[in-house]
């Protein structure tokens, strides 16, 4: 039973942290690079559109080509808050920050409950792949998850140090993830790069009439962008004044050679007398971890799936793509399977610490070497119901869970333990060696079996916990069965490692076995 439970083991659902229970939803609106923060505003009032609280009329929905809505969805949205530009504010621990960018919007849709949470998701996915008015964004829906931001759930970071490189290798990686039908919505940190505008000064002739670098460059930020030439206080606001150029000249592109700037002497030149203009692109972002360039590819998962099985099966595909790498260049694992793999990491450095501390109690407690080794090998049973009873109920293996495993190995030797000192009492009491284990076992079977029904009894309401249920799974189910297999195992076990032999006769003057009709 054991090795089958190691076996199934390795085909349970994997997971890091379970989902959040909290009924907000997020929508990530992502334009393309460059895009104004007025399409990106156009774009987040199209999405609040179909999600006010009062939703618009079905005749306004057949009109803009709209999916009707269920009705209850209008009791099911509570409230709106949108941010365009940057992201919210980390109004959640695990809410992972997002970078300020004109072409970046995010909505935060309060429901009124976690039914009416997956409604309205369900209607936004719908939209979202239906109507062409969307089809200029990258929209995510996101739920918020418990445990650290991991952002994109499946992430594989190709690292080098030349841009191309990693930008080609990332989109064989694209191609690979793409093939998985679990993947959704695989792509680009970087992404396309952003339209650029480059100016080649010709430093000499700059010079010679009378503008250095750093007066272009000044000029240029207070045409284009703004300077602050002085602040005016109104009550309590302090409010700065910027100087700028108007919008027929900074915003029209046929005119920029045409900028003019100033000299100190009062001559005026323009643009295209010091340097030429060239429209070009360029990466927005560009990323390093450990100063090493990353281009991460990126996907969502498909519902009913585990990220850590779905970065696992896409990594072993990409065995060929890592034979072929150059020097230098590196396909890395990330996202949530990355993060799980910390926190075990974390946790299991702890492991050798904790079982020296345990088979220190132990042999204080029973001052045998034999015994402790008895006790210590009845505590992996457990397993064998954990896993039974995570298949049983379709719950993943996680962190949560494995601290259940962790604390069923403990409740198993504390039954261990009763059985040996109760063996050894009986033994004291003047009983062979051989009826005291009989005895024994007998006797205490029922405050066993009573104490073990107490604690999963206990679990019941936290298996209804979106956070805490996994755990209470895994210690009803490895609690129920490892109970009997120790009633049964440490008794047999126990005269196997003893060499425990039966009495083959009876002094009538020896004590009388506890527990018989004589």
């Amino acid at each position: 039973m054991f090795v089958a439970a190691m076996f199934g083991f390795t085909r349970l659902q994997q997971q890091f942290f379970p989902l959040s229970s909290r009924t907000e939803l997020l929508v990530d609106v992502r334009m393309e690079e460059g895009a104004s923060i007025g399409a990106t505003e156009a774009m987040v009032k199209r999405v609040e559109s179909v999600l006010q609280p009062m939703m618009p009329q079905i005749d306004s929905l057949h009109a803009n080509k709209l999916p009707v809505p269920d009705p209850k969805i209008q009791a099911d949205v509570v409230s709106l808050a949108s941010y365009i530009g940057s992201g919210s504010a980390r109004f959640f621990l695990a809410l992972n920050p997002d970078l300020p960018n004109p072409s970046f919007g995010k909505i935060i849709i309060q429901t009124s409950s976690v039914a009416a949470r997956e409604r309205v998701r369900a209607f936004l996915k719908q939209t979202f792949e239906t109507n062409p008015e969307f089809a200029d964004a990258s929209l995510r829906i996101l739920r918020l998850e418990f445990g650290p931001p991991v952002g994109f759930p499946v992430q594989f970071r190709v690292v080098g140090p030349d841009p191309a490189t990693v930008r080609r290798i990332a989109s064989q990686v694209r191609e690979v993830m793409r093939q998985d039908p679990a993947a959704v919505q695989v792509n680009l940190e970087w992404d396309e790069p952003a339209k650029t505008i480059r100016i080649d000064i010709d430093q000499d002739r700059a010079r010679l009439l009378g503008l250095s670098p750093l007066e272009i460059e000044q000029g240029l930020q207070t045409m284009l962008s703004g300077s602050t030439i002085a602040h005016y206080r109104e009550g309590t606001e302090n409010i700065p004044v910027v100087a700028r150029a108007i919008a027929e000249e900074r915003l029209n592109l046929d005119q920029f050679t045409d900028l003019t700037f100033f000299t100190l002497n009062g001559r005026s030149i323009p643009l295209q007398q010091i340097g030429k203009v060239a429209y070009d692109f360029e990466e927005p972002i560009v990323w390093r971890r450990n100063q090493e360039r990353t281009l991460s590819v990126r996907c969502d998962i498909a519902d009913g799936n585990q990220a850590p099985d779905v970065s696992a099966r896409i990594n072993k595909r990409l065995t060929d793509i890592r034979s072929g790498l150059p020097t230098g260049y590196r396909i890395d694992l990330g996202g949530a399977i990355e993060e799980s793999g910390k926190a075990n990491r974390a946790l299991f450095a702890m492991f050798p610490l904790m079982i020296l501390i345990m088979l220190c109690l132990l042999m204080l407690q029973v001052q045998s070497f034999r015994k402790t080794l008895l006790i210590f090998g009845i505590a992996p049973l457990g397993l064998i119901g954990a896993v039974a009873s995570l298949y049983l109920f379709n719950a993943p293996f996680g962190f949560v869970a494995l601290l259940g495993v962790i604390a069923l190995a403990g409740m198993d030797m504390r039954n261990s333990v009763i059985l040996i000192d109760q063996i050894q009492q009986d033994m004291e009491g003047g009983l062979s060696e051989w009826d005291a284990v009989i005895e024994s076992s007998v006797r205490r079977a029922r405050p066993v079996i009573l104490t073990a029904a107490t604690a999963i009894l206990a679990m019941i309401p936290l298996t209804r916990s979106v956070f805490w249920g996994p755990m209470a799974m895994a210690i009803m189910g490895g609690l129920s069965i490892a109970t009997f297999l120790t009633l049964i195992n440490l008794p047999a076990l126990y005269v196997l490692l003893f060499r425990v032999r039966p009495a083959t006769s009876q002094h009538p003057d020896s004590p009388v076995p506890i527990g018989s009709n004589s």
